[in-house]
C-alpha cells in the first residue's frame, strides 16, 4: 500500500475498547500468506505485514473538529475501519472520523466490523436505537462533500456469533485491506492448520519417505503420461460435444424445425445461454468454453448485464477444474476485465487484468503469450482512463514488444495496440507525435483487413478523427467520423455504446464548425442512447452532459451551461474517487465560465483543485496545466491583481509554446491575458503589442474558440479606452457588441 503511513485507522467508540484492543493486536500480528507477498492488487503491492495501524488511545478533548493527530492520521491512512455497535452509531467523533475519510475520495476502503446491535434498525422508529452505523455510514456524499439522502452500501463483516464469527470477520477485513478474496486467506488459514497438525505426525513416518523414494519417482513418470493421455481425450471430447452443442442451436433456424417462425441471430443467442447452464452441468470444461464464448459476444454487442454471469461463471468453472489451464484461466480474467473496464469499473477491470498478467509464472506459455499482451494491453487501457498515463504508455509499450516478439512486423494485433498508445500519446500532450502512430496503425488494420466494415477500423477512424479535429483539421476529422458512424450503424445496429460515442465525437466537430444546432441535437441522442445502456452514473454520460454544457455556453446561456456541467462533475466524481483528467478538465472549464459570472471565489477555488490536480498527473509543464494557468491568470485580471495576473501568463505562454508552438492558439490565449495584466499596470505599449498580436491569431485560427476571441477583444477596447484612444476603443467595442449578437 504504497504513500501510506498507515495500513488502517481503527474507527470505534471508547465504549467499545475492548474489541478495538482485539482488532489492533489481531491485525498487526498477521502475515500474509508468502505466495502472496509482492502481488500487486488494487490496494497496491500487498506487504508482509499489516502494520502499522492506526488506533487512537485516549479520548478525544471536547473540541469542535477532529484535531490535527486524527485528521493527519486519517490522510496517511489506506483504509478505515469501523468498529459498528449502537455506542459507534450515537458516537459524534467517530461519525466525523467517516465523514473526513470519505472527503479524501477513499469511501470504497471503508471496512466495518459489526459488533452489536443490528445494520439499518434506524429505518424501524420502534428500533432505531439498535443501529449499529453511524450515519456517514449510512449515507453517500454529494459533489459538495455532504451527506445525501442516497444511501450507501457500507462493507461489513460481522463479528457477532451466529454471523460471521471472530475468526472469518476478521479474514474479511484483512481480505479487504489488501484487496484480495477472502477464499484465498480461508483457505491458507485451514492449510497453516492441517500444517501443524501433520509436524505433529512428521517424527513417525520419516523413515518410510526414504524407502519409498524410488518407487514413488516411477509411479510419478506412469502417471504423468497417463495425465498427458487423458487430457488429449478430454480435449478431444470437449471439442466434439462443443460442435455438437452449436449444431444443435442452430438447428432452430432450419425451416425444417422453424416451421415458419422467424428467428433472429440475439433470440438464438439468448436461447443458447439459457441451454448451457442446464445442459451441460456435467461438462464444467464445455460450459465454461461455451459461458466465454456466449458472454463475449454479449458483450460485443453492448449488452453488458447479460454478458457478466457468462464471463464469471466460466472462470468459476475454470478455477474449479480439475487441471487448471493457466491459459484458459488468463483469458477468462482479461475478458472479465474488459467487461468490468466497460463499465467504469476500473480497480476491478486492473486487478482481473494483472491477475491474468501474474499467470505468465505459472506456465501460461511464455512471456509472448497471447493472454499476457491481452492483459498488458488491457490494463494499460485502464491506466488511461484513470489518469496514470505515463503507467499506460508504459504497459502498452511492453504489449507492443511482446506481440512484434510474436507476430512480427505487422499484425492485427500489433495494430491494435498502435491505435490505443497513439491516443495514450495524445493524452500526454504530444499531438505532433500521436497522429503518425495512428496512422500507421489505420494503413496496417486495410492492409490486412481491406476495406470491409470492421470494429478495428471503425474505432482507428474514430480515434484519427479525433486526432485531426486537435490539430484543426475540422473537414477531414469531420469525414473520418461520418465513415467512423456509418461502419457503426452497420456492424452493430442502431443502438450500442460504440455508436453513442460515435455520435458523440461527430457532434464535437460539428460544434468546432459552429453548426450548434446539429451539434446539440446530435449530442442529445447520443445521451438518450448512453443512459438506456448503460445508466446515468457513467463517465460516458458525463462526458457528453459536458459537451451538450459547451454548446449551451457557447450559445448565450452560461447559466445553463454551468448547470449542466455541475452535472457532469457529479458523475465523474462518483465514477473517480482520486485524481482524474476528466474531473481536473471539467474543474478548469467551470471555473473559468464563473470568472465572467463574477463568482470569483468559487471560480479561484475549481481552478486551483483543476491546477493541482494537473500537476499531479501530469507534471509541471504539461500544456494542460498551461491552460489553466491562463484561466487563473483571466481571474487575477478581472479582480485587478496584475501582478500576479501577469506572472500566471508569462508562465502559461512559456508552458504552451514549448508543449504546442508558439503560434497556436492556445499560447495566443496565454499571451492575450498577459497583455490584459499589462494594461491594467499601465504599461500600454507593450499591452498593445501582445493584445494585437495574439487577437491576430485567434481571429485568424478556426480552431480557437469563440470565447476566447469575444474576451480578446473585450481586453483590446479595454486597453484603448484606459489609454485614451477613442477612435480604437470605440472600433473594438463595436467589434464585441456585434459578435456577442450573433452569439445570442
Amino acid at each position: 500500500m504504497p504513500d501510506y503511513k498507515y495500513k488502517a485507522f481503527i474507527s470505534y467508540s471508547h465504549r467499545d475498547s475492548v474489541w478495538a484492543d482485539w482488532l489492533h493486536k489481531s491485525l498487526e500480528s498477521y502475515r500474509p500468506p508468502k505466495h502472496l507477498v509482492g502481488q500487486v492488487t488494487e490496494r497496491g503491492p500487498i506487504p508482509k505485514q499489516l502494520s502499522p495501524i492506526f488506533r487512537d488511545r485516549e479520548e478525544l478533548p471536547s473540541a469542535t473538529d477532529l484535531g490535527t493527530l486524527l485528521t493527519n492520521a486519517l490522510e496517511l491512512s489506506a483504509c478505515q475501519i469501523v468498529i459498528c455497535s449502537p455506542h459507534s452509531a450515537q458516537s459524534r467523533w467517530v461519525n466525523e472520523e467517516v465523514l473526513a475519510f470519505k472527503r479524501l475520495g477513499r469511501a470504497d476502503r471503508i471496512f466495518c466490523l459489526i459488533v452489536g446491535g443490528e445494520p439499518w434498525a434506524s429505518n424501524d422508529p420502534a428500533n432505531s436505537l439498535r443501529e449499529c452505523f453511524p450515519a456517514a455510514l449510512r449515507f453517500k456524499l454529494d459533489a459538495a462533500g455532504n451527506l445525501s439522502d442516497e444511501q450507501a452500501e457500507p462493507i461489513a463483516a460481522d463479528a457477532r456469533e451466529g454471523k460471521d464469527g471472530k475468526p472469518n470477520a476478521r479474514l474479511k477485513l484483512i481480505a479487504g485491506l489488501l484487496g484480495v478474496g477472502f477464499d484465498a486467506l480461508k483457505q491458507r488459514e485451514q492449510q497453516r492448520r492441517q500444517r501443524q497438525m501433520a509436524m505433529i505426525a512428521t517424527g513417525s513416518i520419516a523413515g518410510m519417505v526414504l524407502t519409498s523414494g524410488l518407487a514413488a519417482a516411477a509411479l510419478f513418470a506412469r502417471a504423468s503420461a497417463e495425465r498427458q493421455r487423458i487430457r488429449a481425450e478430454a480435449e478431444s471430447e470437449t471439442a466434439r460435444q462443443t460442435a455438437a452443442f452449436l449444431v444443435d442451436l442452430f438447428r432452430v433456424s432450419d425451416p425444417g424445425e422453424a416451421r415458419g417462425n422467424t428467428i433472429t441471430a440475439r433470440e438464438m443467442l439468448d436461447k443458447g445461454a439459457s441451454r448451457i447452464d442446464t445442459e451441460l452441468a456435467n461438462q464444467p470444461a464445455i460450459q465454461a468454453t461455451l459461458m466465454d464464448t456466449v458472454g463475449t459476444v454479449y458483450m460485443r454487442l453492448g449488452l453488458y448485464e447479460q454478458a457478466r454471469p457468462l464471463l464469471e461463471g466460466a472462470l468459476t468453472r475454470r478455477q474449479k477444474g480439475d487441471a487448471t489451464d493457466p491459459g484458459l484461466m488468463a483469458g477468462s480474467l482479461n475478458r472479465i476485465g474488459e467487461l468490468l473496464a466497460l463499465k467504469a469499473d476500473y480497480s476491478q477491470a486492473e486487478q482481473r487484468y494483472r491477475e491474468a498478467i501474474a499467470l505468465r509464472n505459472k506456465g501460461v506459455g511464455g512471456i509472448a503469450d497471447t493472454a499476457i499482451i491481452e492483459g498488458l494491453v488491457g490494463l494499460g487501457g485502464v491506466q488511461a482512463k484513470q489518469g496514470r498515463l505515463e503507467e499506460a504508455e508504459r504497459s502498452l509499450r511492453s504489449a507492443l514488444e511482446l506481440e512484434h516478439q510474436r507476430y512480427g512486423a505487422t499484425h492485427i494485433e500489433i495494430a491494435r495496440t498502435l491505435k490505443d498508445l497513439a491516443i495514450v500519446i495524445y493524452q500526454r500532450g504530444d499531438l505532433a507525435g500521436a497522429i503518425p502512430v495512428l496512422e500507421e496503425a489505420l494503413a496496417m488494420q486495410r492492409g490486412l483487413r481491406g476495406e470491409l466494415p470492421h470494429p478495428d477500423t471503425m474505432a482507428m477512424l474514430n480515434d484519427l478523427g479525433i486526432l485531426l479535429r486537435a490539430s484543426g483539421k475540422y473537414p477531414q476529422a469531420e469525414k473520418l467520423l461520418s465513415e467512423s458512424l456509418s461502419m457503426a450503424r452497420k456492424l452493430l445496429g442502431d443502438k450500442h455504446p460504440d455508436i453513442a460515442m460515435a455520435l458523440n465525437n461527430l457532434a464535437i466537430v460539428l460544434h468546432d464548425q459552429r453548426d450548434y444546432s446539429r451539434a446539440e441535437a446530435t449530442y442529445r441522442q447520443a445521451l438518450v442512447m448512453q443512459r438506456e445502456l448503460v445508466g446515468n452514473v457513467h463517465p460516458d454520460v458525463a462526458n457528453s452532459l459536458s459537451n451538450l454544457a459547451f454548446i449551451q455556453y457557447d450559445r448565450g446561456d452560461p447559466v445553463a451551461g454551468v448547470a449542466t456541467m455541475r452535472e457532469a462533475l457529479g458523475i465523474y466524481r462518483q465514477v473517480f474517487t482520486g485524481d482524474n483528467p476528466e474531473i481536473a478538465r471539467v474543474l478548469n472549464t467551470m471555473g473559468y465560465w464563473l470568472i465572467d459570472q463574477a463568482s470569483y471565489a468559487e471560480a479561484d477555488e475549481l481552478l486551483t483543485q483543476a491546477l493541482d490536480m494537473r500537476r499531479r498527473l501530469l507534471g509541471d509543464v504539461h500544456p494542460d496545466v498551461g491552460g489553466t494557468l491562463s484561466h487563473l491568470a483571466m481571474l487575477r485580471v478581472a479582480t485587478r491583481h496584475f501582478e500576479e495576473a501577469a506572472e500566471l501568463a508569462m508562465d502559461a505562454t512559456e508552458m504552451l509554446s514549448a508543449g504546442l508552438s508558439a503560434t497556436h492558439w492556445r499560447t495566443a490565449v496565454a499571451q492575450n491575458v498577459n497583455g490584459a495584466a499589462l494594461a491594467g499596470l499601465g504599461r500600454f505599449q507593450e499591452a498593445a503589442v501582445l493584445l494585437l498580436k495574439s487577437n491576430a491569431v485567434l481571429e485568424n485560427d478556426s480552431g480557437a474558440l469563440p470565447d476566447y476571441r469575444l474576451r480578446s477583444l473585450k481586453y483590446l477596447a479595454r486597453l484603448y479606452t484606459q489609454w485614451n484612444k477613442p477612435i480604437e476603443a470605440n472600433r473594438y467595442s463595436a467589434r464585441v457588441a456585434t459578435m456577442e449578437s450573433a452569439q445570442r
